[in-house]
């Protein structure tokens, strides 16, 4: 008797979420491809950039802010590694971490936004408002899904009931959203 096909089957090389995620992920890129283009385009023409009654955008903290963010990806490779070799017991405080640093970068994000909204810098105030919120509101978006992510496998790390193929998807998504930041950041900040 022939064995049947489904026994036959391999596990594939690439799980199916995070095959999936990195097709998502390429898609995001060529977004946010089009959205530099564009500033590029739109800062390249203009007499003044920022314009002169526009305020000027927050480098310094965002810098910090940049490392935070760089960080919490650094500690997720580090969770990973972790979980791979070790279990979930020993990844979950650096996981925990991450996910608190993630966390601080989005309150820092909001703390700078409310700010320049109160000094004028709005999306109809001009084309440097509206790209600036564009772009980084599409990453703060990006951000805020991948944290609602972050957090909602907490318990599973904790309680070892995590699955890996969703933690690996979870991954590839948050290190697109932490390596894109400092693309965006020298863009659009500096």
């Amino acid at each position: 008797m022939e064995a049947s096909p489904a026994l036959n089957r391999k596990k594939p090389a690439i799980p199916n979420g995070v095959l999936g995620m990195v097709i998502f992920i390429f898609t995001e890129v060529m977004l946010f491809s089009g959205f530099i283009s564009a500033f590029s385009i739109v800062k390249a023409g203009a007499v003044l950039w920022p314009p002169a009654n526009q305020p000027r955008l927050p480098i310094a903290i965002t810098g910090v802010n940049t490392c935070i963010l760089m960080l919490s990806g650094a500690l997720l490779v580090l969770s990973n590694i972790k979980y791979r070799k070790k279990g979930h017991e020993e990844a979950y405080s650096t996981y925990v971490a991450a996910t608190a640093l993630a966390f601080m970068f989005v309150a820092v994000q909001g703390f700078e936004w409310v700010k320049l909204i109160s000094y004028g810098l709005t999306l109809k105030s001009s084309s440097y408002g509206s790209f600036f919120y564009l772009i980084i509101g599409a990453h703060a978006l990006h951000v805020a899904i991948a944290l609602f992510f972050l957090l909602r496998q907490v318990a599973p790390m904790r309680n070892g009931t995590i699955k890996a193929e969703a933690f690996y998807t979870l991954q590839a998504f948050w290190y697109f959203v932490v390596g894109i930041w400092p693309f965006l950041y020298a863009v659009v900040y500096l």
